[in-house]
């Protein structure tokens, strides 16, 4: 709990908790390792990693040195963690949209290709197998990095970098799992397959609890060892097998009159009821993500930077290594192979007219996002473990520690350059309402003249949207008369069908002075959005049938709502609903107790008083 720890520690694990702390963590242990190799006591450190730590039960058990242990067995659970995100983006997230998601997916392709090709030009002859060492990018570091050197306001980019990065991590691993596989055991992988098809057959019976898949999870995981598969496959396929979904409104409101039951009744067996219905309204995929993300990024991927990233220096190491062409085939491979691959790649595709880079998001900023690709180091230290010995691995962990620093100060001179040059200040959407509130044509609810403003981009289909009509009566009763609400449209035609036609009937009931009576009744009878529906609820309100029904048919409202689309995607609003707060647009929950928090913090309050 926050409320027992002192104030600092607090604010240190919150700050590790972000991007730019995990990259900064991921990097302090690296360097502890490199000190650690080269200080007077670093026969401990090779000790300590050949410490054999066993798991056993009878006759069966598990026998491994604790470098393994972290590199076959802590590591699973980053792949893991991999596989649930891919499926999450397909499922709901970037790669859902296939022509949003080309861009990237073919500049992942070639980000992968080129530097593998750059690496066996120059060192092929002398480590062919280190091919791999130079694939994968460490999406940890360099999302990270991005935060440090990149844009203000760089969230589009870092949309994109991530389903880039998708894409190559999941090529690295299924290079991982097939190229550096030797050795198989049959029954052991027979197991596994078994496991796998479990995995899938519980994500098509919609399984919701947790405990089977983890259960299962761990069983591949000892099976896939056994059976001399690398570990890191069965993680990535685990994660694909977890379903992810958007959130469904009936489970909300089921978790809802659960906490109802136990606000009357707060007893032990009730709020167990509670929590199983408000995980059942959270995909399993969402929870499992929200659980592991944090230790994965503080400990898992730490611990193992520290157990891979010790290299001894001394003896003329160094100077071996900058002479070798193992280190310049991966420096040359990550820094440049992925810097003109993800550049070109991206570039290819939107020429060819294949996709389009997102928006907010310049051709200056995506060569800024492709020189941090370079940027290899878990993947790398990973492959370099499966491919390399000796003086070669050596080698090679020297060319990603090089091309670690490379990448990063290249991607912050070409940041620098597109901010100076090529004005491009930030990648992400615009955060400023356009056009501003005009009375006369907006639908304000409360005073149209009041100082405090919230907007709400909205879509009448949308569960979102309905489970926040409520708010309102909150923000009055605490702003009163210095708060208004206004009301865009913007209706998601593709998952939701009806949300046009209910938006021209809302227009069509402002005309007869009722918009928010009509507002308010099609968010109460949100799953029944007919055009018959819509001609109930405006007899219900006491409407002019015959002028409403004459008005859906008038091509003037049609265009009242794409004028209201216009406005959101100048405004950077792309899903509903989005919120703006004084003019700028409000990131995170949109509850009623987080929007008067963010409405009072100085600068909303400052907005406010310019208004006033």
């Amino acid at each position: 709990m926050h409320d027992d720890r002192p104030d600092w520690l607090t604010a240190v694990i919150d700050r590790l908790r972000t991007e730019t702390g995990a990259a900064l963590l991921l990097a302090g242990f690296a360097l502890v390792a490199l000190v650690w190799a080269n200080s007077p006591w670093a026969a401990s450190y090779e000790a300590l990693w050949h410490t054999p730590l066993g798991i056993h039960l009878g006759d069966v058990g598990i026998e491994l040195d604790l470098h393994h242990w972290v590199n076959d067995g802590l590591m699973v659970l980053f792949f893991f963690l991999i596989g649930l995100e891919v499926r999450q983006e397909i499922a709901v997230g970037s790669l859902r949209d296939r022509r949003r998601a080309l861009v990237p997916l073919l500049a992942g392709l070639t980000g992968v290709a080129l530097p593998a090709v750059l690496y066996l030009a120059i060192a092929g002859r002398e480590a062919p197998g280190g091919w791999g060492v130079v694939i994968g990018t460490d999406t940890a570091f360099l999302l990270g990095i991005l935060a440090l050197v990149g844009p203000a306001m760089s969230n589009q980019l870092r949309v994109f970098l991530l389903t880039l990065t998708v894409v190559d991590d999941f090529l690295a691993v299924a290079v991982i799992g097939v190229v550096y596989t030797e050795n198989l055991s049959l029954v052991p992988l027979l197991v596994a397959l078994v496991a796998l098809a479990l995995l899938a057959l519980l994500g098509r019976s919609s399984m919701w609890r947790s405990g089977p898949y983890v259960l299962l999870v761990a069983v591949l995981w000892g099976a896939t060892l056994a059976s001399g598969v690398h570990p890191s496959l069965a993680g990535m396929a685990a994660g694909l097998l977890v379903p992810a979904a958007m959130t469904q409104r009936r489970h909300v409101e089921d978790a809802k009159a659960l906490f109802k039951d136990y606000w009357q009744s707060p007893e032990a067996r009730v709020a167990r009821t509670v929590r199983a219905g408000l995980a059942r309204s959270i995909s399993v995929n969402e929870r499992l993500h929200d659980v592991l993300r944090s230790p994965v990024s503080l400990v898992v991927v730490p611990i193992f930077a520290l157990a891979n990233a010790g290299v001894d220096l001394g003896g003329g190491a160094l100077a071996t290594a900058l002479v070798s062409p193992i280190t310049w085939g991966v420096v040359v491979g990550l820094v440049v192979g992925k810097l003109v691959g993800v550049s070109l790649g991206a570039w290819v595709s939107v020429r060819l007219g294949w996709g389009r880079l997102p928006q907010g998001v310049g051709p200056g900023s995506v060569l800024g996002g492709a020189a941090l690709s370079g940027v290899g180091f878990t993947m790398a230290l990973l492959i370099i473990s499966l491919s390399l010995e000796g003086e070669q691995a050596d080698d090679a962990t020297i060319g990603v520690l090089i091309a670690l620093v490379l990448s990063t100060a290249i991607g912050a001179l070409v940041f620098r350059l597109a901010r100076v040059r090529w004005g491009e200040t930030t990648a992400d959407l615009p955060t400023t309402l356009t056009p501003e509130i005009d009375p006369d044509r907006d639908h304000v609810r409360g005073a149209p003249d009041a100082p405090v403003t919230v907007v709400e981009y909205l879509d009448f289909e949308c569960p979102f949207c309905a489970r926040t009509t409520g708010m309102w009566k909150d923000l009055y009763l605490h702003f009163g008369e210095r708060i208004r609400y206004v009301a865009r449209h913007l209706p998601l035609d593709e998952s939701h069908p009806h949300a046009r036609g209910a938006a021209v009937a809302a227009e069509a009931a402002g005309r007869q002075g009722l918009f928010w009576e009509m507002h308010d009744m099609l968010f109460a009878h949100q799953s029944h959005l007919e055009p018959e529906d819509l001609r109930r609820y405006a007899a219900d309100l006491g409407l002019d049938l015959e002028l409403f029904n004459a008005d859906l048919r008038d091509p003037e409202l049609l265009a009242v709502i794409e004028r209201d689309e216009r406005s959101a995607h100048a405004s950077g609003a792309h899903g509903t609903p989005t919120f703006f707060l004084n003019g700028i647009r409000h990131r995170g929950p949109h509850d009623a107790r987080t929007l008067i928090a963010a409405l009072e913090t100085p600068e909303a309050a400052a907005a406010a008083r310019r208004r006033s």
